[in-house]
């Protein structure tokens, strides 16, 4: 047996899009130079999502959200020793166990380094170091989100998804501009 639907109309997607605008969102990228190579950022309008670095070109989006140009900004004045935190809202994308871990990053002051099982410590349970090991290498948000603070046992240096000579660049870095001595 063939049913017939005589009264159907085709799917408007711009129908869709004004009636759940703030559930669809555009991401835009944005791409600038650090003394430790290319960092390409992404955003959407309100949010930043991801800031890595990359070897590669991108496309660069045509106009640029206020969110993703702060970052740039920030970066900058970061990279030039004249900021020590960030004041973006940031929106990455991971696990619920991931998110928690990067919260905990982000109380990880200027300066200063954690270990990995300070990290789980603190998140309530030595157990958990390699798993905060894990979530830390996922990090979306680059130098945001300070991953490269967290070292190994014993001060060593150890695992950066962006190269361990970049982690060790953004260590003296940050060592130099807070007067602190060394941090590995």
């Amino acid at each position: 047996m063939v049913y017939r639907v005589k009264h159907f109309k085709p799917f408007k997607l711009h129908k869709l899009k004004k009636h759940f605008k703030h559930f669809i969102m555009r991401n835009y990228f944005a791409s600038m130079e650090s003394p430790i190579g290319r960092i390409v950022l992404v955003s959407n309008e309100t949010h930043l999502k991801s800031a890595l670095f990359s070897d590669g070109q991108i496309g660069v989006s045509e106009t640029l959200p206020g969110i993703l140009r702060e970052a740039v900004v920030q970066l900058k004045e970061y990279f030039a020793g004249n900021r020590t935190g960030f004041d973006l809202r940031l929106d990455p994308e991971g696990t619920a166990f991931q998110k928690k871990v990067w919260d905990q990053l982000l109380k990880v002051e200027y300066g200063t380094t954690k270990s990995y099982r300070d990290i789980a410590v603190e998140l309530g349970s030595a157990l958990n170091t390699r798993a905060v090991g894990t979530a830390n290498g996922k990090n979306p948000i680059s130098i945001i989100i300070p991953c490269h603070r967290i070292i190994g046992a014993g001060g060593k240096l150890v695992g950066y998804a962006g190269g361990l000579d970049r982690k060790k660049w953004l260590l003296l870095h940050e060592s130099q501009h807070a007067n602190n001595e060394r941090l590995f």
